[in-house]
């Protein structure tokens, strides 16, 4: 698994073309998982009905996750639209992100390399317009512990940058810390030497993606 952390979508982008008389109308939504992809394409298509073609692609993981990548020409030739509005998307290096090119067509036919430049550019310019965050690839940690031993747990935690989710005050304390994945062996490292081994800590196994 990639622990690394990729850019995401901050908001919806939306950016408007008329090329030839037709109007181009580009989307860009943060969308995670190819259901939420698939949703937000049916969400275009029921807002615009009447438009001739509803073009569009997915990254909806990792942004070099393809086995989470589509698209579609929805009528348009071939290559013309899906192809392109994917190559924008995956040139930008965001992940779990939708593209949906509404058309209205303006009577005069654009050729297919018209198309493609039509399609791509418009994502391209929605692109420039889109901000993005970090996600972080995390998972849940329990740490019990002594009491003597919440300050020196609390400084290592802080060290790394981790989240304390929740604290049990039991005979011993339980520490519940979101951290993430490419720290986690270090962290249970320097835990464990800094406490002489006296902070036991535990995983999960619960993947927050």
């Amino acid at each position: 698994m990639n622990d690394q952390p990729y850019a995401i979508p901050a908001a919806s982008v939306r950016y408007d073309e008329e090329i030839k008389k037709s109007l181009f109308m580009t989307f860009l939504q943060h969308t995670p998982g190819i259901e939420s992809a698939k949703a937000f394409i049916e969400q275009i298509k029921n807002h615009y009905p009447d438009a001739r073609h509803h073009c569009w692609a997915f990254i909806a993981g990792r942004p070099d996750d393809s086995m989470k990548w589509g698209f579609s020409d929805d009528g348009e030739p071939s290559g013309t639209a899906g192809k392109p509005i994917l190559a924008q998307l995956s040139g930008a290096q965001v992940g779990e992100i939708t593209a949906v090119v509404v058309r209205y067509y303006g009577g005069v036919k654009l050729g297919t390399g018209g198309l493609v430049k039509a399609y791509g550019g418009g994502v391209q310019q929605a692109l420039k317009q889109l901000q993005t965050i970090e996600k972080k690839i995390t998972k849940t940690l329990n740490l019990a512990l002594d009491y003597g031993l919440i300050p020196l747990a609390q400084s290592v935690i802080q060290q790394f940058g981790a989240q304390e989710l929740a604290a049990q005050y039991l005979q011993r304390v339980v520490i519940t810390i979101e951290i993430e994945i490419r720290y986690i062996d270090e962290f249970i490292q320097v835990i464990t030497n800094k406490s002489s081994a006296r902070v036991l800590v535990s995983s999960n196994d619960e993947l927050n993606n």
